[in-house]
């Protein structure tokens, strides 16, 4: 490693947090003789789609939960989608429900998402569960700032009163993490495409968790010296190589800490929809 941060290892965390859960699982099937359901639908040939819930299928496998793929083609209509959440919403069987996204753009997103009952949503997408967010309850959170949020608590002591900007807006992660922040004490600040300054508003931060989807946009001079980084892009570059958001090898020789692209937060989304299905397991049946 040319620079002198300490690299936050997602895998790592995620094999250990995976670990957890799996001991958690064997012990509620001990004692009462059932497992968490997860269900993921796919809808149509999207290959990174087929990759992820694949891995998805295979990691709840792993932990002992009962993991099922619904896997519709393409064709498949919306009224149809809503018919097979409202079969599995029904299922008491059946603890989280995840729709893979992207669909297909003859479905609308946001009424399937609208459609999970959210005691089941362990994507933490549906209304309820981002209201209950922004309200500081309770609820299913959405994975990669959940994942986000474990890899700060190991990296740190404490996060109460440090200084955190958020790099994007997104539902899927910059809102959702910024108010996670918020119920940790922290004074945050989004920062996105409009902010004016962006470099000089990020170089006040303690903490920086990048989640603009654009490769190595935030520079090493970016970063103020001892700050823990928090990298949530994964972008494809020409060559097939993936980058994250920020200048991994600039912002390592000034940062305190720092997640790699591949191999810190993305392993830990996947670990947290696991956490979110116990978790999902737990408050629906005691």
């Amino acid at each position: 490693m040319t620079g002198e941060a300490r690299i936050i290892d997602g895998k790592a965390a995620a094999a250990a947090l995976r670990a957890e859960i799996g001991r958690e699982v064997a012990a509620i099937k001990a004692a009462r003789g059932v497992v968490p359901g997860l269900h993921v639908v796919l809808v149509g040939e999207d290959p990174a789609s087929k990759v992820y819930v694949a891995s998805k299928e295979k990691l709840a496998v792993e932990v002992g939960m009962n993991s099922v793929a619904h896997r519709l083609p393409t064709e498949t209509t919306e009224a149809e989608l809503l018919a097979k959440l409202a079969e599995l919403n029904a299922d008491d069987s059946v603890d989280g429900i995840l729709v893979q996204l992207p669909l297909p753009k003859h479905i609308d997103t946001g009424r399937v998402i609208d459609a999970i009952d959210p005691a089941k949503d362990v994507d933490g997408l549906h209304p309820i569960n981002a209201g209950l967010l922004a309200g500081g309850k309770n609820g299913l959170v959405p994975c990669t700032p959940l994942g986000c949020m474990l890899l700060l608590r190991q990296a740190l002591p404490s996060l109460s009163g440090l200084d955190a900007v958020v790099i994007g807006r997104s539902e899927l992660v910059g809102r959702p993490v910024a108010q996670l922040l918020l119920q940790a004490d922290c004074t945050v600040t989004i920062a996105h495409s409009r902010t004016r300054d962006l470099p000089g508003v990020v170089r006040r931060a303690d903490i920086v968790v990048a989640a603009v989807g654009r490769p190595r946009m935030v520079k090493g001079d970016w970063i103020k010296p001892g700050a823990t980084v928090i990298d949530v892009g994964i972008n494809r570059l020409p060559d097939g190589k993936l980058t994250g958001d920020v200048d991994f090898t600039d912002a390592a020789k000034v940062a305190g800490a720092i997640t790699p692209v591949p191999g810190g937060v993305g392993p830990m989304t996947i670990a947290c929809l696991l956490k979110n299905t116990l978790t999902a397991f737990h408050a629906r049946r005691g």
